[in-house]
C-alpha cells in the first residue's frame, strides 16, 4: 500500500469512526444508568433529519444565510429531536416499566420510518431526488479548523478534517471523566449497578435515569447530524446506512467495555477495518462483505474475551436491561 492510499484509508477511517464514536459515548452514558437502549439507529436518523430540516428551510428563505445560525440550528434541532427520542424511550421503560428491547427496537423502527418520511418530503420540495442542497451549513460543519497545518502528510493524517471530529474526542474524553472522577457521574453509575441500594441511599434514580438517557441520546443525534452535513455533504440518502452505523455503533459500546475514552481508537479501529476492503485489489463484492462484518467479529471476540476474564472493571453495569421496581425494593 503507497502512503496515499495509507493516508486516504486513514482519512476515511477517521470520518467513518466519528459517526459511530458520537453513538457510541451517547449509548454509553445511557447505559451507565442502567437502561439498554437498542434504538440508537432510530435516534441517529432524528438527530440527522432534524438538523437538515431546520437548516433547509433556514437557507431557503434566508437570502444570505448566517453559518454560524445554521450551525446552533443544527446542533440544538439535532440535540432536541434526539433527545425527545430519548424521552419517549424513558417514559416507556421507566414509568411505565415496558420492555427495555423491544421498546428500543420499536424506536430504531419509528425514528428509521420518521426520518425517511421526512426525508422523502425534503427531496420533492428540492425538485427530485438527490436535489436536497444546504450548501452554506455543510461547509460550515466541513471547515478545518488547522487549516493550513493540514498540508503536510503528518496534517493530513490528522488536521484535515471538520471540526466536528475534534467535538467527538473532546466530548468522549470528558464524559469519561465524568463518570469516573465527578460525584453526579459515580451515583450514575451506581444506579446502573444496583438501584436499589443507589435509591436507599438517597439517589433520585428516576431522575439520573431519565437525565442520562436523554442527555445520552441527544449526543447519539449529532452522529447522524455528522453523516447528514459532513460524511454525505448536506443532503439525506434513503439507502439505510445511518441504520447500519447505528449498530455499529452499539457493538462499540461492548467493544471498549463501555469506557468512553476507548471509543476514540476503538471507532477509528472499526473505520480501518470497514474500509479496509476498499484499498485491497483483487476481491471480489462477497469478499468485500466479509471485510465490512470485521467490526462484528472483533466485537463478538472482544466480548466473548472479558467474559471469560470476569474483570468487573470490564463488565456492563449489573442492572443493565432491567427495570427498577421500587415496591420491590
Amino acid at each position: 500500500m503507497t502512503l496515499s492510499s495509507f493516508i486516504s484509508l486513514f482519512q476515511a477511517a477517521i470520518v467513518f469512526g466519528t459517526v459511530i464514536m458520537f453513538g457510541s459515548i451517547g449509548e454509553t452514558l445511557t447505559e451507565k444508568s442502567g437502561n439498554l437502549n437498542l434504538g440508537v439507529p432510530g435516534v441517529m436518523y432524528l438527530g440527522g433529519i432534524a438538523g437538515l430540516v431546520s437548516v433547509f428551510f433556514y437557507e431557503k428563505y434566508t437570502p444570505e444565510p448566517n453559518q454560524l445560525i445554521c450551525v446552533i440550528l443544527a446542533l440544538a434541532s439535532s440535540f432536541a429531536a434526539a433527545a425527545l427520542g430519548g424521552l419517549i424511550y424513558s417514559f416507556l421503560t421507566i414509568t411505565l416499566r415496558a420492555n427495555q428491547n423491544v421498546t428500543g427496537l420499536t424506536l430504531t423502527i419509528f425514528g428509521t420510518g420518521v426520518a425517511n418520511f421526512l426525508g422523502g418530503s425534503l427531496n420533492k420540495l428540492a425538485g427530485g431526488v438527490g436535489q436536497i442542497s444546504v450548501p452554506y451549513t455543510s461547509d460550515a460543519f466541513k471547515f478545518q479548523i488547522f487549516g493550513s497545518l493540514s498540508s503536510s502528510s503528518f496534517g493530513k493524517l490528522f488536521l484535515s478534517y471538520g471540526w466536528m471530529v475534534y467535538l467527538a474526542i473532546i466530548i468522549a474524553v470528558v464524559m469519561q471523566i465524568f463518570l469516573s472522577k465527578t460525584r453526579k457521574g459515580l451515583n450514575l453509575r451506581a444506579v446502573g449497578e444496583n438501584p436499589a441500594t443507589a435509591d436507599a441511599a438517597g439517589i433520585n434514580v428516576t431522575k439520573y435515569k431519565y437525565s442520562a438517557t436523554c442527555i445520552g441520546c441527544g449526543i447519539v443525534g449529532f452522529g447522524g447530524l455528522f453523516y447528514v452535513m459532513d460524511y454525505i455533504g448536506g443532503t439525506w440518502a434513503n439507502d439505510g446506512s445511518i441504520e447500519s452505523l447505528g449498530w455499529l455503533a452499539v457493538a462499540l459500546v461492548i467493544f471498549t467495555t463501555w469506557k468512553s475514552a476507548n471509543s476514540i481508537w476503538g471507532a477509528y479501529l472499526f473505520g480501518l477495518l470497514y474500509w479496509m476492503f476498499y484499498y485491497i485489489e483483487g476481491l471480489t463484492r462477497s469478499s468485500q462483505e466479509i471485510f465490512k462484518m470485521l467490526p462484528y467479529v472483533v466485537t463478538i471476540l472482544v466480548l466473548i474475551i472479558i467474559s471469560f476474564r470476569k474483570k468487573k472493571e470490564n463488565q456492563g453495569p449489573q442492572s443493565l436491561g432491567l427495570s427498577y421496581f421500587r415496591e420491590e425494593r
